[in-house]
C-alpha cells in the first residue's frame, strides 16, 4: 500500500463520525468475543459445560452493529450467536461464563436457560426464546411503544437467514412496514440454516424481500467492519427520523458447526470450510488499525494477554459459582411481591 493510500484509509473510521478510541475498542472487543467463543468449545469438548453455539467469524458485524447503537436508548434483540452484538452493548464475560455454566446468577435466566438466550434488563436486552424468529415480531411491538411513546429509540434484532423463511419475519416485517416503525431487522445471513445451505433455501437475495415491505433493503459484507457500521449508522438514523424500518442482510460464513451438536462435515466439505476461513473480518480489521498508525504487534501482544486473564478469571468464577437452589426453581414463573430480591434483571 502506498503511504497516500495508508492515509486515505485511515480517514475511514473519522470519516463516520468514529474516534480513535472507538475504533480500538471496536477491535478489542471482537477479538474478546472471538476468544471467549473460542474458550466455550474447548470448555464443552473437556466436559466442563454442556452446550455451545459458535459464532465465529460473525463478531466484527455484529460489534459493529452494537456500535452503532445508543446503549441509552435502543432496545436489543439479539439471537443466539450474538456474543460480539451483546458485548459491544455492555454484557461481560463473566455474565456470558455464568450463562455457559448454567449458575443461578446467570443474568440472561438464572440457569434455567441454553446458553445464547440472551436477556438483560438494565442492558435493554430483551429475553429471547428457543423457537427461532420469534424475537422478529417482538421488535416490531418494541418499537410500536417507543414510537407511541415519541421515545427516541430504535429496536435491533438479530437473527440467521434460514429464519427469514418464517412467518414471524414477514409478519414482523410487514407489520414495521405499515406503520413506519424505528425497527432494523438483521439478517445474519452466515450460508447455511443448520444443515440447509442458501441454494436450497431461496433463489433470491434476502433484503430484496423489504421492497414488499415498503422500506429498504440493503446487503453488506459482514467482513468490513466500517462499511457495517455506516450502514447501521444510517439505518438509525434514518429510523429516529421517522422514515421507518430497514432490513440489513449480513453476508458472512460460518465456519463452526451449527451447534457443538452437529457435525456439519456430513453437508459439507472441509475444503469449503478452509475458503472460508481466509476471510476473517477480525484480522482485516486489526490490519486496518496497523495501516492507520493505531495498532502495533506490542499493542495485540498486551490485549491478548488481558484477555487471557479476563476469561481464566470468568471461567474459574462461573465453575465455582453455585447452582440455583432448589426452592427457587419456582420463582420467576409466578409474580412475586414488590422488594424481593432479584437475580434476573
Amino acid at each position: 500500500m502506498t503511504q497516500r493510500g495508508s492515509v486515505q484509509q485511515s480517514l475511514r473510521h473519522a470519516e463516520l463520525g468514529l474516534t480513535n478510541e472507538r475504533a480500538v475498542d471496536m477491535y478489542k472487543t471482537m477479538m474478546l468475543a472471538r476468544r471467549f467463543d473460542e474458550r466455550g468449545q474447548l470448555l464443552q469438548r473437556a466436559g466442563k459445560i454442556n452446550f455451545h453455539i459458535s459464532g465465529i467469524t460473525q463478531e466484527p458485524s455484529q460489534v459493529a452493529m452494537g456500535f452503532a447503537m445508543d446503549r441509552e436508548h435502543d432496545w436489543f434483540l439479539p439471537y443466539y450467536r450474538d456474543y460480539g452484538f451483546v458485548l459491544a452493548v455492555g454484557m461481560t464475560v463473566k455474565e456470558l461464563m455464568l450463562s455457559l455454566f448454567a449458575k443461578a446468577e446467570d443474568p440472561n435466566s438464572a440457569g434455567r436457560q441454553l446458553p445464547g438466550h440472551f436477556g438483560s434488563k438494565r442492558l435493554r436486552i430483551v429475553t429471547g426464546s428457543s423457537p427461532v424468529t420469534t424475537q422478529v415480531p417482538h421488535a416490531a411491538g418494541f418499537a410500536l411503544a417507543a414510537k407511541m411513546r415519541k421515545e427516541p429509540s430504535v429496536a435491533v434484532v438479530s437473527f440467521g437467514e434460514g429464519s427469514s423463511n418464517q412467518g414471524d419475519f414477514h409478519e414482523g416485517c410487514n407489520f414495521a412496514g405499515v406503520h413506519q416503525l424505528p425497527v432494523i431487522f438483521v439478517c445474519q445471513n452466515n450460508q447455511y440454516a443448520i444443515s440447509t445451505p442458501m441454494s436450497k433455501q431461496t433463489r433470491g437475495r434476502i433484503s430484496d424481500r423489504a421492497l414488499g415491505y415498503g422500506f429498504p433493503g440493503i446487503q453488506v459484507d459482514g467482513s468490513d467492519t466500517l462499511e457495517v457500521y455506516r450502514v447501521f449508522k444510517e439505518a438509525r438514523e434514518r429510523a429516529l427520523a421517522g422514515e421507518g424500518p430497514a432490513l440489513v442482510e449480513i453476508l458472512t460464513y460460518r465456519v463452526t458447526g451449527h451447534s457443538n451438536t452437529d457435525n456439519d462435515m456430513t453437508y459439507r466439505t472441509k475444503d469449503e470450510v478452509e475458503r472460508n476461513k481466509g476471510k476473517d473480518g477480525v484480522f482485516e480489521f486489526r490490519k486496518y488499525l496497523i495501516d492507520s498508525g493505531l495498532w502495533s504487534d506490542e499493542k495485540e501482544e498486551t490485549l491478548q494477554k488481558e484477555i487471557r486473564a479476563m476469561l481464566d478469571e470468568a471461567t474459574e468464577y462461573a465453575d465455582k459459582a453455585p447452582f440455583q437452589t432448589t426452592e427457587d426453581v419456582f420463582r420467576y414463573v409466578y409474580a412475586e411481591e414488590s422488594g424481593e430480591d432479584e437475580t434476573c434483571r
